[in-house]
Order: C-alpha cells, then structure tokens, then sequence
C-alpha cells in the first residue's frame, strides 16, 4: 500500500472516536496545556497497548499553547511554540467543510501514529484550517490552544466537533461510540442528530423528528472540573451568529436551556454514558447536575511514559512485563531497599543536574526536596506553603529544598500574580532556604521534575481538584504525596503509608469548600516539622517503606491500563 493511502488501513474496524480539544503525546507536539491533554495522550497511549480499537481527534495548534518566560521581577510572559508540523505528522489528501458565520471554511487532516511496543497503533487525526483559499482569519482558527475570545473559542468547537466527525466520515472511518473528552467537543452531537434523523414526514411534533436517543447510545461523555469556568458556555446571538443551524436553534433552547449554549448541558444531554475522574468528583459533578447520572472512573497515567529512566531499569530488571501489566508492581518489595534508592537517587541527580543547566543554581542531593508543578490557578494555592515564612525557616534551613514550576493562562491575572508571590518568596528565602522556579513547564520538564524530589506537594481548595494526575506519576518513581485530600488522593491516601494527608478530611457529598487557608496551612507545617523531615533524615529504612508503598499501593491502580479497562467495559461495550 503506497503512503498515501496507507491511513485506510485504520478504517476497516469499528473505532471508539476519542475527542479532546488538546492532547499531549510528547514535548516535541505541543497541542496540550496541562493534565486534560497529557490525559489524553496517555489514554491513547493505553489503547494502543490494550490494543483498543480507537481513533483519536483533536486541533492542530500550530502556535501551540505558548512558551513562558518569566522575567527579572517573577511576572510571566507568553511567545508562540515555534514547530513543525510536517516533520513530525502527515497530510491526507481530504478535505471537509464546516460553516461559520456563514462561510465554508475548509479542513486538512494531518495523521500520527501511536504506535505501542505490543503491536497496537492509535491513529490522531489533528484537524488544521491553514489552508489556501480560507479567509485570513479562519486560517488562524487552529492556531493557539484556548486562545481568543469566546467567539474565536467557539469556532475553534465547531471545526472540532461538527468538523471532526465529518472528517471521521471523509475518512471512511467505522465509529462505534464517540466519547467527548470535556465539553469542547459537543457539538458532534448535532453532526449525529443530524445525519441519523428519524424518516418522519409531515409530524406536528418538530422534537420526534431528530433521533435523540440514538445518539445518546453513541456517546460517551467525561467531564473534568468542578469549577465553573471549566465549563463554556456561548449566549444564544453569539451562536445563532456564528454556528450553522444545522439542527433548529428552537430544538437546542428547548433540549439545554434558553440562557446560553451550555457545552456541557449539551454533552450530557447527548450521551448515554457520562463520568467523573475520580470518585470525589463523580460526587461533585452529581451535585452540579441533579437528574443525570454520572458514575465515576478515576484517570490514571501511561506507566511506560512517566517512569524515570532509572526506575524502567530497575523494574525491568525485577518486574519484567510491569509496563503492559502494571499490577505487578504491587511486588515492588522484592526489590531490595537498597536498589530501590539508588534508583531513586539517579533520578535525583538528573533533576538536579537540569536545575542547574537551566537556572544556574546547585541543589544538595541529600537535603529533602519537595516538588510543586501545576497550572497556576487561584484555587491551586501554590503559595500556601509560603503562608508563614519564618515558620518556614525555622522548619527547613538546611533541611528543605523547593521547586516549583506551571504556566498560568494567558488571560488570568490572579494567576499571574500568584506566580509573582512565588517569586516573591523565593527572594524573601534566599540564603536560608533554596528554592527555584522551573520555566516553560512542559512534558519535558515534568518528566525531570517528577520523579526527581523526595515529595510531591499538592495544595487545592476543596472539592475543586477534579483528579490531579501529576500525584499518581509522582507514585510511580517512588514520591510520596503530600496532599489536600481531595480528588484521586482521597482515594490512594493512607496516612504515613503512602504519604501525608493536609488538612481535615472531605466533607461527604458536599459542594463546600472545608477548610481554611490558615488550618490547612497550619497542618503543613506541622506534619512537616513532626512526621516528615524527621522520617526523611532520621529513619531511611521507613522513607523508604513509604516509597515502596507509594508503588505498590497506588501505581499499580491508578494508570490508564486500569483506566481504559473500565471505560471498555463500562462505557464502550455497554
């Protein structure tokens, strides 16, 4: 089969159609911003080794999310990720067409493989409007990840959804089920109610005339935040501006509300099946909305991807099969304490070695590194362990050392602040305690960062954590967590086992944030002071039984594997 035509190979099969607005599958294709598309990337990593039937859709993104820079007074700033795509991904010879504001707007596939060791192969399709004859404008509707306004985000969701699943069928591509990652991709529900439209002529009921529930039985929907803004909304002259109405605008106000195109309403609305990412959340997303049931199936991490090269050694040498079958590392004790940290200790040495390259400052291999990297939102508090310095000081001068790293968006000012406050508090520290910031926060970077400090560090308001991934490929390398309990945390905490609770416990199915900035902060600096630098420097032997736990107690659960195995069985084949 000559290349041009060696993509039809994929479309003899019936295929989950898996969409997501980014997706991360390495640092050198930069279409993700954080742990929704480096979610994605490893779920499809997964379906690849599970050989899980899938097809994979998303944008192009030719400017990426952005490249951060932080200057001389710690303020962040953002310049295009310069990449090319053909280096790296290849043109099909199809086209589609969408309509926006009344324009055909065309659409190029470009095709990756992921390709697993096992033999599997996931095909992504990254949809791109740069091309010839589409107006300037709509040439740059594939260009930055949740750039623009909320107009140019909606354009953005219908060349997305209505033109992803169009392409799938310009493709030739068999779908079984399409599962929307987010509510970005909603609007392929009207492509579907719109192309299986029940044969009924001359009804008085305009409703009984498209296939609702249909198309409900080819969804699959999973939502990701519990926080308000996770979740786009449109008013209905931005849409009747901009969307073709391709199903009766008078049907949608009817099915999702007269106040506004609510992606997720939609998404829910549409699909038979609709999940959380992790238990807590499930609870959440239920409370936000009353009548629809939600079930829960906590994310997980690609094991192959996120463990530290020195950890693939050691597990390849004594867990053989430990990335295709990931349950065997609940036999991590058969490796001896002393391999173990040494594995541990290259790792380590790999992070310190990239501090030093990128910021010219030389941390202490033996002092007790904590480790925080995440987006920079207001809920994240990540300066809450800057909450009382002199507390600090007297904690960890010469017994702690920091690192900290993530982007805020492009449009959040608190974010951007809270970045400042963290440099801020890194020359209020200086002399006393080392602590640096990490630039450009990427997968790259989070593969150095992670597996290299002694703790991973994780601060959120309750119940606004959906899952928080990063804690699980922290487990993975051996890096216990300390940790609100919130999100998949309160799932894998077991207090001094596997790490280190901050905080009160959740609240039972309550919307309620539950406790304060100061108690919180109050219980980090104490477990600090009493349970974990005494642990790290005075008894190695139970550091590193926690360690081991941290392995064998929550990354043999928490990874896609188990995640994909649920979503086939309880989503895809249902």
């Amino acid at each position: 089969m000559d290349k041009h035509n060696a993509w039809k190979s994929f479309a003899w099969e019936s295929r989950i159609a898996y969409f997501s607005m980014e997706i991360g599958l390495s640092g050198q294709i930069p279409t993700y911003s954080g742990g929704l598309g480096v979610l994605a990337g490893d779920t499809i990593k997964s379906a690849a080794d599970l050989k899980v039937p899938m097809v994979a859709v998303t944008l192009l993104h030719r400017k990426g999310y952005f490249r951060q820079q932080i200057d001389s007074d710690g303020w962040q700033h953002e310049y295009p990720v310069q990449w090319n795509p053909e280096r790296l991904l290849e043109l099909l010879p199809v086209k589609t067409l969408v309509t926006i504001e009344g324009r055909d707007v065309k659409i190029q596939p470009w095709l990756y493989r992921v390709k697993s060791p096992a033999g599997g192969v996931v095909p992504v399709i990254f949809l791109d409007t740069d091309i010839p004859g589409n107006t300037e404008a709509d040439r740059r509707l594939t260009d930055t990840l949740y750039g623009g306004d909320s107009e140019y985000r909606l354009k953005q969701e219908i060349v997305l959804g209505i033109g992803g699943a169009r392409m799938l069928a310009a493709l030739n591509f068999t779908v079984r089920k399409y599962h929307m990652n987010e509510g970005h991709a909603a609007l392929l529900t009207l492509e579907l109610l719109n192309n299986i439209r029940a044969p009924i002529e001359n009804t008085l009921n305009e409703r009984a005339s498209w296939d609702v529930q249909q198309v409900m039985d080819r969804c699959v929907f999973t939502t990701h935040t519990p926080v308000a803004a996770g979740h786009d909304k449109f008013p209905w002259p931005v849409v009747e501006k901009i969307l073709p109405e391709i199903v009766p605008f008078a049907l949608l106000r009817d099915l999702i509300g007269k106040d506004s195109l609510n992606m997720t309403i939609l998404a829910l609305k549409l699909s038979r099946y609709v999940n959380g990412v992790a238990k807590k959340h499930g609870e959440i997303s239920q409370s936000m909305f009353p009548g629809f049931e939600i079930h829960a199936i906590t994310n997980g991490i690609h094991p192959f991807t996120w463990a530290s090269p020195f950890f693939v050694q050691l597990y390849d040498r004594h867990l053989p099969g430990w990335a295709f079958e990931p349950e065997l590392l609940v036999r991590v004790d058969t490796i001896s304490d002393e391999d173990f940290w040494d594995a541990h200790q290259g790792a380590k040495a790999f992070l310190t070695l990239f501090i030093e390259e990128t910021t010219g400052k030389k941390f202490d291999p033996e002092i007790l590194t904590i480790g925080f990297a995440r987006r920079y939102a207001t809920y994240k508090r990540a300066d809450l362990i800057f909450s009382d310095l002199q507390r600090l000081v007297d904690i960890g001068n010469g017994k702690l050392q920091l690192v900290f790293a993530g982007k805020s968006h492009p449009h959040d000012a608190p974010g951007k602040e809270l970045i400042h406050r963290i440099h801020e508090g890194i020359h209020s520290l200086s002399g006393k305690i080392e602590v640096v910031f990490l630039q450009n926060y990427n997968m790259d970077v989070a593969y150095r960062l992670i597996p290299g400090v002694d703790l991973w560090l994780n601060t959120p308001k309750r119940p606004l954590e959906a899952s928080g991934t990063s804690g699980m490929k922290a487990a993975l390398n051996g890096v216990p967590n300390f940790s609100i309990l919130d999100g998949w945390w309160i799932e894998g905490h077991i207090e001094d086992v596997t790490g280190w609770a901050i905080g009160p416990p959740p609240r039972e199915k309550s919307l309620a944030e539950n406790g304060s900035d100061q108690e919180d902060a109050r219980d980090l600096y104490d477990k600090l002071e009493k349970k974990i630098i005494p642990r790290y420097y005075e008894d190695r032997a139970g550091w590193i039984r926690v360690m081991k736990n941290a392995v064998s107690k929550n990354a043999y659960y928490f990874n896609t594997h188990v995640m994909m195995r649920r979503y086939v069985t309880e989503a895809y084949i249902r």
